[in-house]
């Protein structure tokens, strides 16, 4: 019988925790078609009967692991209150903090990707995962809307989707496949498209493409971190809850082997 997780104990969390762990390292080295129970069940120094206990499958355990990098990349991207009311700050800050979130999970988030391709299970919790990302950008854009600083014909959250869309891709272009622009650049330049896209006032949208001009007349440096050397990636203590997109709930992977 599988233990659920809210009626475990301290130690039985910590077993839990070790074995999300322990196949977060395995799927991110190896793979997901490469790792075995076995293997996670190996470096999380438990038994093969304990896996069981709290896993019905490696699948099940893929679908853990993957919640908790879309809770810490969720997370890793909130734009705390120190940086403002301006809606072009919080932009240029909501997209630097994504792109260093990416860097540190990009592997595993393709790897849902892949595997979703071909499974109709995983499709739906790929969905599921980025609502909250979607969810969180159409309720920026509304509140702009109503203050009158963005555009009241957009839909919110079709252009959601498809800005999102575009850092998401934007930062697998430039972290996976290696597309040479440094940071700066790369935040100013996402981060100005998509204050115009949504139809910030000028004063504004423009503030950075000024800053922009100024670094063409210059040779930008190539700084693109990559996933296996991650920029300030996030750390966790304790569980990491995703907001309610299905309210999912996911145990950090960030936590020590009992």
């Amino acid at each position: 019988m599988i233990v659920k997780s809210e009626t475990l104990s301290n130690r039985g969390r910590r077993t839990r925790a070790a074995l999300v762990l322990a196949g977060r390292e395995a799927f991110e080295e190896r793979g997901y078609d490469a790792v075995r129970v076995d293997d996670v069940c190996a470096r999380a120094g438990v038994s093969h009967g304990t896996f069981y206990t709290y896993f019905g499958s490696r699948e099940e355990l893929f679908r853990e692991v993957a919640a908790a990098v879309v809770g810490e990349m969720f997370t890793a991207s909130l734009v705390g209150p120190a940086t403002g009311d301006d809606p072009y700050a919080r932009i240029e800050a909501a997209n630097l903090l994504y792109l260093r979130a990416w860097a540190s999970n990009s592997r595993l988030v393709r790897m849902l990707e892949q595997v979703a391709v071909g499974d109709e299970g995983f499709r739906d919790l790929l969905l599921e995962l980025r609502e909250v990302f979607v969810r969180r950008g159409a309720e920026g854009l509304r509140r702009l809307q109503e203050q009158g600083l963005a555009d009241p014909s957009l839909d919110p959250r079709l252009t959601a989707v498809m800005l999102g869309g575009m850092v998401e891709h934007f930062a697998h272009v430039w972290l996976d496949l290696g597309e040479r622009a440094d940071e700066e650049t790369a935040v100013a330049l996402l981060s100005t498209l998509w204050a115009r896209a949504i139809g910030l006032p000028p004063a504004s949208a423009d503030r950075l493409a000024g800053r922009l001009a100024d670094r063409a007349s210059a040779p930008a440096p190539y700084s693109s971190p990559s996933a296996t050397d991650p920029v300030s990636p996030p750390t966790a203590d304790g569980p990491a809850r995703v907001p309610a997109a299905g309210d999912l709930t996911s145990m950090s992977t960030r936590k020590a082997r009992p």
